[in-house]
């Protein structure tokens, strides 16, 4: 079987305006790189669906639901945050990049795949229980966590999180629920500067220092993550999967390198083959350089197109 690939083009018609460095681009230059590479002839391509308000309001209030929709403008732009703006096709997009978690989840789950990729955007980690933020709208990650919980009745999935950003959407949809261990890794004192103390038992932490470079992520990978997911045993693993920790990307300063995100990889597919039989699902979060998010994410797609 192959690794599955998810997209759609409605993630593309998502725009902030201009110079904004969460653009469509971003997946054009994933998926010319993965074509040049002979990556995407390793991978079974899936349109994602849009997620249905049930899907959406396991971890969404409905009441964010109706707040988005009355918000898209008919033209132009509106403005949820100051870094974050909705314009007409927002909402298609946010739903098909929340609908490929859950489509991907089927795919894996269903024994159709062993892993899937959700190439999407807008991304998701951000995205709380009741609003959204940081260029996040719906959490697709966390959509796809509650999907294999309440549709296939899983007791066990981990979410794994690694971003140059603290995913505190995440964190605050499933701290405490004894059924997911999150697990996430980002730059200390960086948007959206939350507290570095776990909320809840289930919730590991892995801080970095800034300029602190791949030796410190394998490091506390190793001491905090490898631990708690063996303990856990997850019976599946999702990943928000984000890029923009790469020493060629502005938007934070942790000075990762595509090898980084090969191991890193190599980690989490170790304990889905010990847990889960093999079985991840993982959603594009962020990655704002173009070059240095197509030859990242190509790393970590090869070890689940080899596994």
């Amino acid at each position: 079987m192959l690794t599955a690939y998810l997209t759609h083009p409605d993630c593309e018609r998502h725009q902030m305006g201009a110079d904004h460095p969460e653009c469509p681009e971003r997946l054009a230059a994933l998926r010319d790189h993965l074509l040049v590479k002979g990556l995407l002839d390793c991978m079974q391509e899936h349109e994602a669906p849009a997620a249905s308000d049930e899907q959406l309001q396991r971890v969404h209030d409905r009441a964010w639901l109706l707040q988005l929709a009355d918000q898209v403008p008919a033209e132009g732009y509106a403005r949820l945050d100051a870094d974050t703006l909705i314009n007409p096709y927002t909402l298609r997009a946010a739903r098909r990049a929340a609908g490929a978690a859950v489509r991907a989840v089927d795919l894996v789950l269903g024994g159709q795949a062993p892993n899937a990729f959700c190439a999407v955007r807008p991304p998701g980690h951000h995205a709380q229980r009741a609003q959204g933020a940081g260029f996040c709208f719906f959490n697709n990650a966390a959509v796809g966590v509650a999907h294999a919980l309440a549709a296939h009745g899983l007791l066990r999935v981990a979410l794994v999180d690694f971003d140059v950003h603290h995913g505190d959407g995440s964190e605050d949809i499933f701290a405490g629920d004894e059924r997911v261990l999150l697990c996430s890794s980002y730059q200390q004192d960086l948007y959206p500067f939350r507290d570095s103390h776990p909320p809840a038992a289930n919730v590991v932490l892995a801080p970095l220092a800034a300029r602190s470079g791949g030796a410190a992520m394998r490091e506390a990978v190793t001491q905090y993550w490898l631990p708690a997911l063996a303990r856990f045993a997850p019976e599946l693993i999702v990943v928000s999967a984000g890029f923009d920790a790469h020493r060629e990307d502005d938007m934070g300063n942790l000075g990762w390198s595509e090898a980084d995100y090969r191991w890193l990889t190599e980690q989490v597919l170790a304990q889905a083959q010990a847990s889960a039989g093999g079985r991840i699902v993982s959603c594009l979060e962020g990655g704002y350089a173009l070059s240095a998010l197509a030859r990242s994410a190509a790393a970590h797609l090869r070890v689940l197109v080899e596994a």
